[in-house]
């Protein structure tokens, strides 16, 4: 079976997702655009597998908007990305949570009618492996 580990940015949530995952979807919606402050959510989905907390579970919190199934679960002390079992029969963990490699690629990118224009590749845009020494 395969497993996978994952944490939040200050260490206090750990967990293990056992289990194969189904899809991996870049979302691009304004909800996913706010949840994560950046250009699109990066999720991958399990109908399958299951999820071990191995510490912190008192930190984990979740949010669900009023009226939607659009939930996310996260730590509350560093506001990190966690997995969410909100919709009944189904896993979703952020790919960014995770700190074992993963061989999915994405399925699909999904409402790339909302993708904001900042966030496609322009020709001309520098790309640095680490922190530039100067700053433009």
């Amino acid at each position: 079976m395969t497993i996978h580990s994952g944490s939040c940015l200050c260490g206090t949530v750990r967990f293990e997702v056992n289990g194969k995952f189904d899809s991996f979807y870049l979302c691009y919606c304004r909800r996913c655009q706010k949840d994560t402050g950046s250009a699109h959510g990066a999720n991958l989905f399990s109908q399958s597998a299951s999820i071990e907390w191995i510490s912190g579970t008192t930190a984990v919190t979740s949010f669900t908007l009023p009226g939607t199934r659009h939930s996310r679960s996260f730590c509350k002390h560093c506001g990190s990305a966690l997995p969410n079992t909100q919709i009944a029969g189904l896993l979703v963990v952020p790919a960014g949570c995770l700190d074992t490699d993963i061989s999915l690629l994405p399925t699909a990118r999904i409402f790339t009618c909302h993708q904001a224009d900042w966030s496609k590749q322009p020709d001309g845009v520098p790309a640095f492996s680490d922190l530039p020494n100067k700053q433009p």
